[in-house]
């Protein structure tokens, strides 16, 4: 197979899988982003200096450098330029279209619901004062954010009218877009779902849910980790993934990774929170591989270069197997990470990603933990209790600001 040039948007430590498995393919590696110290850039062929939601100076680089093809992993705030710069240039890409769908929670929520999908009530507001009037129309508790990030980032469950407007600001500062999404908040049976998909030839072929975890000390609405396989019935399984299914039909999605988030109620109805068209972050990707030897991550490049997957999505799930972002609880100095011994001989992989005498924060959005790891188990029953439990095992240490 021959050498071809693929560009990576993006290269934080969760991003540097898809920068292994292009090298591991073969392929030339040109790593791209604003940040000239993400540990990717250092795994690539080459790195240039290029905000990854800048989409016409990423086409401009892109042309000059005549990529073969285009990759926004684990982000989806890259994931339309990446789309953009494909449908320029006559790469393989799903439609830029359907991608601005997926990634700006304003077009995503009318969709699924113009469509017959299960959704809360939502609405997106540049104005305070009608986003006010929205959530008391909703009379019960509504979820705030920006209607254009990720990595829970500006997201405030809000309970009480006192709260709104600080909940409104913080979502305000997140968006790019300059609009805030107000919805209606589901209670869910059990954990929320999370996971990997892959789409070939325009089908599903491959759906890895998750349990995802949250710090209960914490941001309850900012994940710690997904555990893998989620422990939903297979009834539950095939009826999510019809629905997803029917969704990535409905958007014209052809190929690739999907990250995958959805709720359960007591009724056993699926509702959809959000699709990501991209491989999910806090090392998902490596979970499953890890469980079951399918590598998503290659998959990713070889449908971004348009060469044919050879990947058996059928594999058996061999291990369980969870991510986990090691976070702190409170603003401090970096001290290190305690881990208790009764946990340490089943962690596949710890990165440390902090060092002692930073200074770190509480855990409020996917961009403050202080490092990764993959963490293996005995049964699902002893991985879902761990992680919900796992400031009992593991917990940043810090010394007074």
């Amino acid at each position: 197979m021959a050498m071809k040039k693929i560009m990576m948007l993006g290269g934080n430590y969760f991003q540097m899988t898809a920068t292994k498995a292009a090298k591991e393919l073969g392929h030339y590696v040109i790593s791209v982003d604003y940040l000239p110290d993400n540990p990717a850039h250092k795994l690539a062929d080459e790195y240039h200096n290029v905000s990854t939601v800048d989409k016409d100076a990423v086409l401009k680089l892109a042309q000059e450098l005549q990529i073969d093809g285009i990759v926004s992993y684990a982000s989806d705030v890259s994931a339309p330029t990446a789309a953009y710069v494909a449908e320029k240039m006559g790469l393989p890409t799903n439609p830029y279209e359907s991608v601005m769908i997926l990634t700006h929670k304003d077009q995503f929520r009318p969709f699924l619901i113009e469509h017959g999908f299960n959704s809360p009530k939502s609405k997106g507001f540049s104005d305070l004062q009608e986003a006010l009037d929205f959530f008391r129309s909703l009379g019960k508790p509504a979820m705030v954010k920006p209607s254009d990030s990720n990595g829970s980032k500006g997201a405030t469950r809000v309970d009480s009218e006192a709260d709104f407007e600080a909940a409104f600001s913080k979502a305000m500062s997140f968006s790019r877009q300059k609009i805030v999404i107000v919805e209606e908040f589901l209670i869910r049976d059990g954990h929320q779902i999370a996971g990997d998909g892959f789409i070939v030839d325009g089908e599903l072929v491959f759906a890895g849910f998750m349990s995802e975890h949250f710090d209960k000390l914490c941001n309850p609405l900012v994940p710690i980790g997904e555990s893998y396989p989620s422990y939903i019935s297979d009834e539950l399984k095939a009826k999510a993934k019809a629905e997803i299914n029917r969704l990535m039909k409905l958007l014209n999605m052809k190929f690739g990774a999907i990250n995958m988030d959805f709720i359960i109620d007591s009724a056993g109805e699926v509702y959809i929170i959000e699709i990501g068209p991209r491989n999910g972050g806090n090392l998902i990707t490596d979970v499953i591989r890890e469980a079951s030897g399918i590598d998503l991550a290659k998959c990713t490049v070889q449908a971004a270069l348009g060469l044919d997957i050879n990947e058996d999505f059928n594999k058996p799930i061999h291990t369980f197997v969870s991510s986990y972002v090691v976070h702190s609880l409170k603003n401090g100095t970096y001290a290190g990470t305690d881990i208790k011994d009764s946990i340490k001989k089943d962690i596949i992989l710890f990165k440390d990603l902090t060092n002692i005498g930073d200074q770190v924060e509480m855990f409020d959005n996917a961009a403050l933990g202080t490092g990764a790891m993959l963490i293996k188990y005995d049964s699902i029953e002893q991985m879902v209790e761990r992680m919900d439990n796992m400031e009992e095992y593991i917990r940043v240490e810090t010394e007074n600001i």
